[in-house]
């Protein structure tokens, strides 16, 4: 028997499996110490009302006979794809065509699957800290990773130099774990770094409901020369609340080449063949996070999350505490008191404020002294949080 060897150079453990087995390992010494969870990026809003009932609705019809649905387009249905089509020339002024926009189970998956359409032994660059799925894909598939760190010392938004120079480029913006997000101007840099250097930029657009700025970009094709460069990949699990769900889509256009062969052609190739498509009735769902009913109470969750960040980063400038993100993201990215590395902060946050977050260094080595804390808890949660966290990093500044 021979197995991929490449994932002997794998940790053990995925990062948020870790911090789950010690967070249950505390709570079992600790029975009646309450946990407040501000690590993993799930939501805790209940579905919109016109979300559940378009689910609701859908699953009535696959209980009848004349309304039963089997296998789907493996790449979507074609009114969900006619609803991304109009979000995107509506709140974004970009213009797709529907062959351009092929749905999905979410966005993990696909900047993990989206390395099959790539030749073997590719040059990957991104960013340290980094999502780890985007590290951990490339690994297993034995590409040779350049790693461009991402610190204070460049606002946490690295542009591109010669060391970046790849076959493939992770963008993530806004940027997960650091929460910071990148300028038009910014963006037009890695863009036309992309086509002069024949690479394609992997653009994870998973938080860009949470962009408040309208100068801000929320997609990589709002950058000219982008179509001729750029996937974008984008997730309805914090946008709409879908992590349990499971829903998202990829947009390659049809633009996007290798010398002459069509990366979209590739894509959806793939798609047909290792994937079946995402549930009618999850489906059905999404196209209602679009409609009009299905976007007011989509924005109410989002204000809801944004509400909790800033109780989160008010707290951090009351304290004068370095941190960045929380404004465009739900991601803060917070500065551990000196000498204390980020799983020391970790164990001192979970022992002495019952508080969970995420170790900085568990997203790359130059994660090392931060932590990252999210605002998807309830409000009623992350207000308790914010006052023990106070009294902790106060005990600090003694």
């Amino acid at each position: 028997m021979k197995i991929n060897r490449n994932y002997c150079r794998l940790t053990d453990n995925y990062l948020f499996s870790t911090i789950a087995a010690k967070t249950r390992a505390y709570q079992a010494a600790h029975p009646h110490q309450a946990l407040i969870k501000l690590s993993i990026g799930d939501v805790s809003r209940p579905l919109p009302t016109p979300i559940v009932q378009a689910l609701r609705n859908a699953s009535d019809e696959m209980g009848q006979a004349r309304t039963f649905h089997g296998y789907g387009p493996e790449t979507g249905y074609p009114w969900l794809k006619t609803a991304v089509k109009s979000y995107y020339q509506t709140t974004k002024n970009v213009t797709l065509d529907p062959t351009e926009i092929i749905i999905s189970d979410g966005a993990k998956s696909d900047v993990a699957n989206l390395l099959d359409i790539f030749a073997p032994h590719c040059t990957v660059a991104m960013t340290d800290p980094v999502y780890p799925v985007y590290w951990e894909s490339n690994v297993m598939v034995g590409h040779k990773i350049k790693l461009i760190k991402a610190t204070a010392a460049n606002q946490f938004l690295p542009l591109p130099s010669r060391r970046a120079r790849a076959d493939i480029i992770y963008l993530c913006n806004p940027a997960n774990p650091t929460g910071v997000c990148y300028t038009r101007e910014q963006l037009k840099k890695w863009v036309d770094f992309a086509r002069k250097h024949d690479a394609v930029i992997l653009y994870d657009a998973a938080y860009e409901a949470f962009v408040r700025d309208p100068a801000l970009p929320t997609s990589i094709y709002q950058i000219e020369g982008a179509r001729q460069c750029a996937i974008e990949i984008c997730s309805l699990s914090k946008t709409a609340g879908f992590t349990g769900l499971r829903c998202g889509y990829t947009i390659v256009p049809n633009d996007l080449k290798a010398g002459t062969v069509s990366l979209n052609r590739c894509w959806q190739r793939r798609q047909t063949a290792k994937f079946n498509g995402v549930s009618y009735p999850v489906q059905k769902a999404a196209a209602a996070v679009f409609s009009s009913t299905g976007w007011t109470a989509v924005q109410r969750n989002l204000r809801y999350y944004q509400r909790n960040t800033a109780l989160i980063t008010q707290t951090l400038d009351a304290l004068a505490w370095p941190y960045v993100g929380g404004v465009h993201s739900p991601y803060v990215w917070v500065r551990c008191p000196a000498g204390q590395t980020s799983w020391q902060f970790f164990d001192y946050l979970l022992t002495n404020a019952g508080i969970v977050c995420t170790p900085g260094v568990g997203f790359g080595k130059a994660g090392e002294g931060y932590v990252r804390l999210t605002g998807f808890n309830t409000t009623a949660q992350t207000r308790r949080a914010c006052q023990l966290l106070s009294h902790v990093l106060t005990k600090f500044r003694k």
